[in-house]
């Protein structure tokens, strides 16, 4: 019995034997990682067997994808319950049946349009004395007191670095002698009702969500490099509904940043321009698009179809010359507009950190030299590297937020609360600390023998 038709039961009223079938489908094996990846052109899943161990060069092999067409989904929003619930539970049964298994839980990554990042600071005195296990502990402990963020759930909690008696860029401070102990976290949040909406939506799919993670640090995970990270770099992931960039300095995330202008706004331009459908739009874009000029490109022509339902209407025929004029602009305004967020947002950004351009509509020709143009800075195209043996069909850079959540479940960079834990209790000022205590000392060891 499929996910669909245990779905088709539960919408009859059929609760009990839904669930009785579900729970046999659910004799899961051990070990098994799936991500899903809610985006607003396609929702997409892996899954990983736990014979794909953790290996030297920090690799994984998928053994299941499943991707559709994303329903109900805008942005990483649900605006249609049933819809969304349908198309995930269809990705994830591609994916099970092409990795023959069965998945209880899932690690969803939503865009960057519904998370933001926040840096909290904290010190503590330790005295004068080697900083130990236990300062550590109160300096996290203290950073998330003053999580504090009406209406938003922290999804993340990322060291990103220490500083004793005021000198920053300490790695591990550990056994070091001083008088104080800094903390610099950064904390990335959601909004509590489109939380709540994926809890639910996942739950109609017969699934349970282990954790959220924000689809630019995901897609990041996947694209960079550890020498981008430690020198200094933006990973910018152009998704169909928005833009996102992961910034990354000393090593670290340092910030998560959003512009609601994506891939569907170009599709949307071409079909306003052309007067043609949506469908036709992104075909033409697609297949002939491009953001930079190229030669005989006003004696060569493309076609859309035209807008309504006359059958003997002729194609739409213009020069590929006025196709260009109308993507260089919305591309060119959406790196603008997006380069001066990141310069209001104040975060550290160092002067020779290079760009990675990730996410589907990163595969438009031209971008790259747009991009170079806007940010005066080196760029590369990025997409999954440490993903072998996928399918050119999902081994691009559309997929990139999907591989990266399974990285990130094996490599890091690791929450210093777990996942399950935040999820759960929130993290208000008022238990902050105790959903710290008991898990927070082995988690800070853990975090900085795999992230430093």
């Amino acid at each position: 019995m499929s996910r669909l038709e245990d779905r088709k039961l539960a919408k009859e009223g059929r609760h009990v034997e839904a669930a009785s079938r579900q729970s046999a489908v659910m004799a899961v094996t051990p070990g098994v990682v799936a991500s899903l990846d809610l985006g607003a052109s396609k929702i997409g899943c892996f899954i990983m067997k736990p014979d794909g161990v953790r290996s030297a060069d920090h690799s994984i092999r998928v053994a299941g994808v499943g991707f559709v067409q994303s329903r109900g989904v805008r942005a990483g929003n649900i605006i249609d319950m049933e819809a969304a619930a349908t198309a995930i539970a269809q990705a994830v049964e591609r994916a099970e049946a092409m990795a023959n298994v069965s998945v209880q839980g899932v690690r969803v990554s939503v865009p960057g349009a519904q998370t933001a990042s926040h840096r909290v600071f904290a010190q503590v005195s330790v005295g004068v004395k080697p900083i130990s296990d236990d300062d550590l502990n109160r300096a996290i402990a203290s950073g998330l007191a003053q999580v504090r963020f009406p209406n938003r759930r922290p999804i993340h909690l990322l060291p990103v670095s220490w500083a004793v008696d005021g000198h920053s860029g300490v790695r591990d401070p550990r056994n070091l002698t001083g008088r104080t102990l800094g903390l610099e976290l950064l904390v990335v949040t959601i909004d509590e009702n489109v939380f709540n909406n994926i809890m639910q939506c996942v739950g109609m799919a017969h699934l349970e969500v282990q954790a959220i993670v924000s689809a630019p640090l995901a897609a990041a995970v996947a694209a960079l490099e550890e020498d981008e990270k430690e020198l200094g770099c933006i990973c910018i992931d152009m998704g169909a509904s928005c833009t996102t960039a992961a910034v990354f300095y000393g090593g670290a995330l340092v910030h998560v940043d959003c512009l609601n202008v994506g891939g569907s706004h170009v599709t949307a331009d071409i079909a306003r321009g052309l007067s043609t459908t949506l469908v036709g739009a992104e075909r033409v874009k697609t297949l002939h698009g491009s953001a930079i000029a190229s030669s005989n490109e006003d004696r060569e022509m493309v076609e859309a179809p035209p807008r309504g339902d006359d059958a003997g209407a002729p194609p739409i025929s213009v020069p590929r010359s006025i196709l260009k004029g109308i993507i260089a602009p919305r591309v060119e305004e959406t790196f603008e507009l997006l380069r001066e967020k990141l310069k209001a947002s104040g975060v550290p950004i160092d002067p020779g950190a290079g760009i990675v351009l990730t996410g589907g509509a990163s595969q438009l020709a031209g971008v790259r030299e747009l991009a170079i143009r806007v940010f005066d800075r080196p760029v590369r195209l990025g997409k999954p590297k440490r993903v072998p043996h996928l399918a050119d069909a999902a081994a691009g850079p559309a997929f990139a937020a999907c591989a990266g959540v399974i990285l990130r479940t094996l490599y890091g960079p690791r929450d210093v609360v777990p996942a399950r834990k935040i999820m759960t209790a929130r993290l208000s000022p008022k238990d902050a600390p105790s959903a710290a205590k008991g898990h927070l000392v082995s988690r800070v060891v853990e975090w900085l023998k795999q992230n430093l």
